[in-house]
């Protein structure tokens, strides 16, 4: 009897720790998922518009990744993830990654990223559109960083503080211009589609 009697007490205890191991995995990856850098940009923006396409302005069309729409106007963020030290330079074709096992290149992100700032200013007459290469914290540039180039936890924080200083009423005559640019994604996303 005095087994039985333990067993039964046991059992509330391990339901109560089965609970709180949940809540904690929960709670775990909410903090995980609001440290994405998508997450992070729309917490500092009015609003945001991802992966999307847009006509380029020669007959075909572009990507953009996003695009925030901010008191200072739309900042078009390339954000990239990799793990190393980063070398490029403006006038680099190729930038490389070096990291402790391994070693690649890739293109300069500056041309694609200027090409995606000229759609965009294409489409929004009024609004001031800037742009930026954004690297997470893994990626780090230790020669200097190139021109448009910004490690993603300064850009939240920029954004941050621009934000603290009020929204302004230019922001307000953005929105209908900002509505457009959100329609022609939709309407060139629709397209793609049914091309496919």
């Amino acid at each position: 009897m005095n087994a039985l009697l333990q067993h039964e007490m046991l059992i509330p205890v391990i339901g109560g720790s089965v609970l709180l191991l949940v809540l904690i995995g929960i709670a775990i990856y909410y903090k995980r998922r609001s440290q994405r850098p998508e997450q992070r940009l729309r917490s500092v923006a009015k609003d945001l518009l991802a992966d999307f396409l847009i006509p380029n302005g020669d007959d075909g069309e572009i990507t953009v990744g996003l695009a925030l729409l901010t008191r200072c106007g739309i900042v078009i963020v390339d954000l990239k993830d990799v793990e190393g030290n980063v070398f490029g330079s403006d006038s680099m074709q190729d930038w490389t990654v070096i990291s402790d096992d391994r070693r690649f290149t890739f293109s300069n992100p500056q041309f694609a990223l200027y090409d995606r700032l000229a759609a965009v200013r294409r489409l929004v007459d009024d609004i001031p559109v800037t742009g930026y290469v954004a690297f997470t914290k893994r990626g780090e540039f230790s020669k200097g960083q190139p021109s448009d180039v910004i490690q993603l936890d300064v850009l939240v924080n920029n954004l941050q503080a621009e934000s603290q200083e009020g929204a302004g009423d230019e922001m307000l005559s953005w929105l209908s211009q900002w509505d457009s640019l959100r329609e022609m994604a939709v309407t060139m996303q629709v397209d793609h589609l049914m091309k496919n």
